[in-house]
């Protein structure tokens, strides 16, 4: 029996989102392998990023890409010597960022509007259908 089709949340600067964009693939908490275990094929995934550039503080806040997982492999690739970061090919669609300020009220994943960041600080969650559909619709514009 197939599984229900889920939704994810996965945390990253914008440059680093945009070289996976770039390359089709997703890493997730600085490469580790778990996050990537819990994914199937076809689940989407939106990519929030607090920041433009990991290294710096000018913030993103927006939402910056969003995919679908294309197949079942988790992969590893060697860096560095001391980083082999796990992987896993996505199909990225054309989008726009979206800022998420204007969708905090709207989103059930955030409890607490006030502390609405605190969700971002796992780097990686689930989220519920009808938040995936409120940032796909404003980051796609029907293009899907």
């Amino acid at each position: 029996m197939d599984q229900a089709q889920r939704y994810w949340i996965v945390v990253a600067s914008k440059d680093h989102v945009m070289r996976g964009v770039s390359g089709g693939f997703m890493q997730a908490n600085h490469g580790k392998e778990a996050p990537l275990k819990r994914m199937k094929m076809n689940d989407w995934v939106i990519f929030y990023s607090p920041k433009l550039v990991l290294e710096n503080d000018e913030k993103c806040q927006a939402f910056t890409a969003i995919g679908q997982v294309s197949d079942e492999t988790i992969y590893q690739v060697t860096m560095a010597d001391n980083f082999v970061p796990f992987r896993r090919n996505v199909t990225f669609y054309p989008t726009k960022d979206v800022s998420i300020v204007p969708l905090i009220g709207e989103l059930d994943f955030i409890p607490n509007k006030k502390s609405w960041g605190y969700p971002f600080r796992f780097g990686f969650f689930e989220i519920g259908q009808a938040d995936f559909d409120l940032i796909r619709e404003q980051m796609l514009n029907d293009n899907l």
